[in-house]
């Protein structure tokens, strides 16, 4: 698939939203369907997660106080029909200790998010076989 590019968003998300409910709704008001997201900051309380391949399910691992969004990397395209924000996150803890994952939920401390708009052809993420709900693939 080929993309152009569209707008480009950097913002400032308030203290004591929910980071990835947030970048959703963002995306719906903005009506981004697709898009790349990066972000840094910290987070409160994060809740990651890993895909476990045998259950079919991810897996939550819960982690409590502040930990600094070392990176955020991910992308937009459309789940039923609406904007749905894919996020992996790199977290330090305060031991100096490195964790990431897929972000499940986390509340703002503080985190400054960038969103560059593509321009083309939506893609939809359909459930698999597998479990998982993704783009067709490239042939």
């Amino acid at each position: 698939m080929r993309f152009s590019r569209g707008r480009n968003f950097l913002f400032r998300v308030p203290e004591g939203r929910e980071l990835l409910g947030f970048i959703n709704d963002f995306a719906k008001k903005n009506n981004i369907i697709i898009g790349a997201v990066s972000a840094i900051g910290s987070l409160r309380d994060p809740k990651i997660g890993y895909f476990d391949e045998a259950a079919g399910e991810y897996k939550v691992i819960e982690l409590s106080g502040l930990y600094e969004l070392v990176s955020l990397s991910g992308n937009i395209s459309l789940k039923d029909g609406e904007p749905f924000a894919h996020i992996h996150v790199a977290l330090g803890g305060p031991d100096g200790r490195l964790y990431g994952g897929h972000l499940v939920e986390g509340e703002v401390f503080v985190v400054e998010v960038f969103i560059q708009e593509l321009l083309g052809e939506p893609l939809e993420r359909k459930p698999q076989e597998n479990g998982l709900t993704l783009w067709d693939a490239e042939e």
